[in-house]
């Protein structure tokens, strides 16, 4: 299986699980600025060049070894699985992506046909009921997790913990687990970390939200999408990231986090 998923910076410094929709753009940014003192001109999901990643096989050694050695810092980023739900229907059902088509080819006809959601027109802009849509989709969600079917789960709907696990599994280990919604605190202290080639200044680091612009706006509160079907959909699909990452399940309206990541915790309960 390997380390999918995996991004390491070239000087070796420091060893990145990719979670989708939790700042992974903005990561491997100054992961990338850290080793050559300028930032990749594009999406750093297309850089073929400038770090080590799994999906690159002449990569696949390097990060193995280090991995296995778990000799570069090792850390992930987390986010609260109802803002990242969220989040994935506006960007990658609701939106236009950025080679000008939908994601996936046919998967939103097959959601428009199958489970009766709106999209907002071809363009993504017309007006709809945003949160019966979402409602919905978070039922094709289930079902792709629960039974595999119509298709099997999108990373960037499937659940955090099966990202972590993976590197844990094959025998790595984290340094540190931090949220999106502490952010700069977060990176600072991976920053403090490592021994970086050219030292980064958070507070001038540009925000690379990829998926920005792509959907409609979101029109309503995060616990205004939530009902109590939705709520027992998300515990059914994500309650070890709530439990783990120390979410609040029972209030949509809290995105903080409840209390510090137990990372023997996580290790223990992810490594089966």
């Amino acid at each position: 299986m390997g380390f999918p998923g995996t991004w390491m910076t070239q000087s070796e410094s420091v060893i990145y699980r990719v979670v989708p929709k939790c700042a992974c753009s903005t990561i491997g940014q100054i992961m990338f600025y850290s080793d050559h003192a300028e930032y990749f001109d594009g999406d750093i999901h297309d850089a073929t060049y400038g770090l080590h990643k799994w999906s690159i096989e002449a990569s696949q050694p390097v990060i193995e070894a280090a991995v296995k050695g778990q000799k570069s810092f090792t850390f992930t980023c987390v986010r609260n699985p109802y803002t990242r739900v969220l989040s994935s229907f506006f960007d990658k059902i609701c939106g236009i992506q950025r080679n000008g088509k939908r994601y996936r080819g046919n998967l939103v006809p097959l959601l428009i046909q199958k489970y009766g959601i709106e999209v907002g027109g071809d363009d993504g802009k017309g007006e709809f009921d945003q949160i019966a849509s979402f409602r919905r989709f978070l039922l094709f969600v289930r079902d792709t997790i629960r039974w595999l079917r119509p298709m099997e789960p999108d990373i960037h709907w499937s659940a955090m913990s099966g990202h972590v696990s993976t590197l844990i599994a094959n025998g790595g280990r984290y340094n540190q687990i931090f949220w999106t919604e502490k952010f700069n605190e977060g990176m600072q202290s991976v920053l403090d970390g490592i021994e970086t080639r050219h030292p980064v200044d958070l507070s001038q680091v540009p925000r690379f939200n990829e998926s920005e612009g792509h959907g409609p706006k979101r029109l309503h509160p995060v616990e205004d999408y939530f009902d109590d079907l939705s709520m027992h959909l998300m515990r059914e699909i994500y309650h070890r990231d709530f439990a783990l990452f120390r979410y609040d399940f029972d209030n949509p309206a809290n995105k903080m986090p409840t209390g510090e990541i137990d990372l023997d915790e996580v290790h223990a309960k992810l490594g089966d």
